[in-house]
């Protein structure tokens, strides 16, 4: 049987540059109005969508797209303003939405925009729903009777919802009272929330990135450049700096000497503050990505440590299988399913601040055990019919490299999910050797299966 394509949900969404199909008015205003008539038909008498989105100037008008076709199917909407992804997840299940809207790019600068959906129980949306909404999209609008058509709302407190939300997360003792933090917000959509939740929680707070004017979300900021944050934190004698992407779905952290810390370590700091709480958790899924010194050092706390696909998507998937409860990948992108539904920056922020809080140990202390393996990765542009696992001279130079590094290091090959290039990883102990390797073995595959090939 032939496996089903989506035409226009990847993995996070549909996603791409603002103008050029389908980010378009036109297009958004069909999928408000597919999804609407796919959630009507789940729903009882009225039917609700709500809709977030990020600070980026295309957002107003695939707002007003969205809701003009969602109304139209007879859907009424709740329109958030600028939210983070996670507090649109939150507010779809609290507020007993058929489904929640997110118009964002994530971590991509203001020329692109998205969408991703919700669940009315605030996950992604399961494959058989967007299969739906597609189908819909296949078929012209209609417009419900008059009578019948949706209405529109704004939820004047949303945010003041959100931040309540994230800080009963944590436990009710914890105060953060003599912690400085410096808060870099993307210019995105945390920008009128994170703040607001450290402060309130006791911590000193020092903010960058929350003067958004559309046009400057993510640039040289967040957790992609977390550059400035690191230079703050040395120039404000800070304990700790967080940066979060312009959703607010991933997180990045500095500690006080100025290094920056990763997805991996965050998760690591997290799993090793839940085990010495005596909080079960199952184990840690990373993704292939997922540096192999998080592997060893879970393993020396007796941590079950499992990989995905490299996705948020799958590593949800692999912990939902599994019962787990932790997850996410060096990005940044933190799954803690014992706190909130989705990745959620503020909410894993809060998880390594309380092991902070608890042990009133320094982040750098928290990090030590954990000792990150270099890594070198090479883009290679390939063919469309490029087929990596049947180039017996790839496999047998990948044989060659996996058989140089030993049980030291790793070698991975992946296809890009957006582009036509494969991703060329090699990691190991010796910085100089890794880059060697990975260059070498870049080669091979640009001359048995590139693009020019």
């Amino acid at each position: 049987m032939t496996k089903r394509e989506k035409q226009y949900f990847g993995t996070d969404g549909i996603r791409g540059t603002v103008g050029t199909p389908p980010i378009t008015p036109d297009f958004m205003l069909k999928l408000g109005w597919a999804a609407g008539t796919v959630f009507a038909k789940k729903g009882g008498a009225r039917n609700k969508i709500i809709i977030g989105k990020d600070t980026r100037i295309s957002g107003y008008m695939f707002e007003a797209a969205l809701e003009a076709g969602a109304t139209a199917a007879g859907v009424d909407i709740n329109l958030l303003g600028p939210m983070p992804t996670p507090a649109v997840a939150y507010l779809t299940r609290t507020l007993r939405a058929q489904a929640g809207i997110v118009i964002s790019a994530s971590h991509n600068s203001f020329e692109d925009n998205g969408i991703k959906f919700f669940a009315g129980d605030g996950t992604k949306l399961p494959d058989d729903v967007e299969f739906a909404i597609e189908e819909q999209l296949s078929k012209p609008i209609s417009t419900v009777s008059p009578q019948l058509l949706g209405k529109a709302s704004r939820v004047t407190d949303a945010a003041g919802r959100y931040i309540e939300f994230c800080k009963s997360r944590i436990d009710t003792d914890l105060k953060f009272t003599g912690i400085k933090i410096v808060l870099d917000c993307a210019q995105g959509a945390t920008y009128h929330i994170a703040p607001s939740v450290f402060e309130e929680l006791g911590a000193t707070v020092i903010s960058i990135g929350v003067s958004p004017d559309g046009l400057n979300i993510n640039e040289n900021s967040g957790s992609t450049s977390p550059q400035l944050l690191a230079e703050t934190v040395l120039k404000e004698k800070a304990d700790i700096g967080i940066a979060f992407d312009g959703d607010g779905d991933r997180v990045v952290m500095v500690d006080h000497l100025g290094n920056i810390v990763d997805g991996d370590e965050i998760l690591y700091v997290i799993a090793r503050d839940r085990r010495r709480q005596n909080v079960y958790f199952g184990g840690v899924v990373g993704t292939s990505m997922s540096n192999l010194g998080l592997e060893q050092a879970l393993d020396l706390l007796d941590i079950p440590f499992a990989r995905s696909a490299v996705g948020d998507r799958f590593v949800m998937r692999e912990l939902l299988e599994r019962g787990w409860s932790l997850g996410g990948e060096s990005s940044g992108h933190i799954i803690c399913l014992d706190k909130t539904t989705t990745g959620d920056g503020i909410v894993s922020a809060l998880q390594a601040l309380s092991a902070i809080s608890r042990t009133e140990r320094s982040l750098a202390e928290l990090t030590s055990k954990l000792n990150k393996y270099p890594q070198s990765m090479v883009n290679v542009r390939i063919a469309d019919s490029a087929d990596i696992a049947g180039s017996s001279p790839v496999q047998k130079a990948v044989a060659g490299v996996e058989s140089k590094l030993g049980s030291k290091g790793r070698v991975l090959l992946r296809p890009s999910g957006t582009e036509p290039v494969v991703r060329v990883m090699v990691e190991g102990e010796d910085a100089a050797e890794v880059h060697k390797l990975a260059q070498e073995l870049a080669e091979v595959v640009e001359k048995e299966i590139g693009a020019g090939a």
